[in-house]
């Protein structure tokens, strides 16, 4: 899950993934946006929103992503776009602007 916000003045938007996991897990971001780097972006657990949450500023695009979730790669459950790889899985695909 994502929401995305258009920050004034600025031709970014600041993205902020979601992810509802058990809080012991190590869950990761990754995607088009850091050139799919597995271990630059690990998200942070809200006990709050009992959910993994990173917010990061992005320019308007389209981007594909995946959670990293104790290792396994996977999709955004909540997300409905999918884009296939080249390794025979799916995307999550996030369009911007």
């Amino acid at each position: 899950m994502f929401s995305i916000e258009k920050l004034p003045q600025s031709d970014l938007y600041q993205v902020t993934f979601i992810f509802s996991g058990c809080p012991e897990s190590v869950v990761a971001l990754t995607g088009s946006f850091i050139d799919w780097d597995p271990e630059k972006l690990f998200m942070k657990y809200c006990n709050e929103k009992q959910a993994y949450i990173y917010t990061i500023e992005l320019p308007a695009g389209c981007y594909e992503y995946k959670f990293i979730i104790d290792g396994e790669w996977i999709t955004d459950l909540d997300n409905t776009n999918f884009s296939a790889n080249d390794f025979g899985t799916l995307n999550s695909v996030l369009n911007i602007g």
